[in-house]
C-alpha cells in the first residue's frame, strides 16, 4: 500500500470549489487508462480535501452537492474519470517516452523521404525529434498530435505521406493463407482466378512497402508477384 508521502493528488473543480484526494500514482493512472478494472488499492487516504497539501477537508455539503454522494469510492471513480491527476516526474517521463515511440512508429511506417521515396530509418527520426526539440504531449493521443510534430520535424527532415496502390498476385497454394493479411492492409479490389490464385489491389502508405513485401514473400516462399500501379486498376 502506497504511503501518503508517495501518493499524488487527483483533483476535480466545479463552481469555484476544489476537491482533492490522495491516490496511488501507478494504480490511478492504470485505472484511468483502462488497464486496471477495479478501484482496489488506489485510494491512499479516505478523505476529500479542499486543499490536500494543507490538510483542509472539503465541506460535506459541498461534496454531496457536487458529486451527489459522500461515498468515497464513488467520488474516487468520478475524479479519476473526469478530474486531473498530477503525475510524478517519473510517470510523466514514461508517458512522454511512450507517446514519442508511438509517433516515431507512425512516421517510420507511413512517411517516406521524398528525395529517395524510401522510409526514413527510425534512428534518423529519433535524432530529428531530439535536434528539433519537438514537444510531445504525454496526455494527447499520438495520432492527434502528429500534425504538429510533423510541422516541427519538416525543418530538419523531408517527409511525405503518400498512399500507393499495389497489385498483388498470390499463387493458389498460398491464396487463402494470405487473404487475411491482405485484407488487414486494405483490399480495394479482388479477383479469384479459375486456377485458385488471387489477384488484389491493396492501398498502403508508401512507407509500408518494405514491410508489406517482406511479409508476403515469407508467407509465399517468394512466389508472390507485386507491382505498384496507378489509379488502382488491375
Amino acid at each position: 500500500m502506497t504511503t501518503l508521502d508517495k501518493a499524488i493528488i487527483a483533483s476535480y473543480e466545479k463552481g469555484g470549489k476544489r476537491f482533492e484526494i490522495y491516490v496511488d500514482p501507478d494504480a490511478a493512472q492504470a485505472y484511468r487508462e483502462g488497464v486496471k478494472k477495479d478501484l482496489k488499492n488506489i485510494l491512499v487516504a479516505e478523505e476529500v480535501y479542499s486543499d490536500a497539501k494543507k490538510g483542509e477537508k472539503a465541506k460535506t455539503s459541498d461534496v454531496e452537492k457536487t458529486f451527489g454522494t459522500t461515498d468515497i469510492m464513488q467520488i474516487l471513480d468520478f475524479i479519476l474519470k473526469y478530474g486531473e491527476i498530477h503525475l510524478t516526474t517519473e510517470q510523466r517521463r514514461r508517458k512522454v517516452e511512450e507517446k514519442r515511440k508511438q509517433i516515431i512508429a507512425i512516421i517510420a511506417r507511413e512517411a517516406i523521404d521524398p528525395r529517395t521515396n524510401a522510409p526514413h530509418p527510425i534512428v534518423r527520426i529519433e535524432n530529428a525529434l531530439e535536434e528539433a526539440k519537438v514537444h510531445i504531449d504525454p496526455f494527447k493521443d499520438a495520432r492527434e498530435q502528429l500534425e504538429d510534430v510533423i510541422k516541427e520535424l519538416r525543418v530538419l527532415l523531408p517527409l511525405k505521406f503518400e498512399k500507393i496502390n499495389v497489385a498483388v498476385k498470390v499463387p493458389s497454394a498460398f491464396a487463402h493463407k494470405c487473404y487475411g493479411t491482405l485484407k488487414n492492409y486494405g483490399i480495394k479490389k479482388e479477383q479469384w482466378l479459375s486456377d485458385g490464385s488471387l489477384i488484389v489491389v491493396v492501398e498502403i502508405f508508401a512507407g509500408l512497402q518494405g514491410e508489406f513485401y517482406d511479409k508476403l514473400n515469407k508467407m509465399t516462399n517468394g512466389t508472390v508477384e507485386t507491382k505498384v500501379i496507378e489509379g488502382g486498376r488491375f
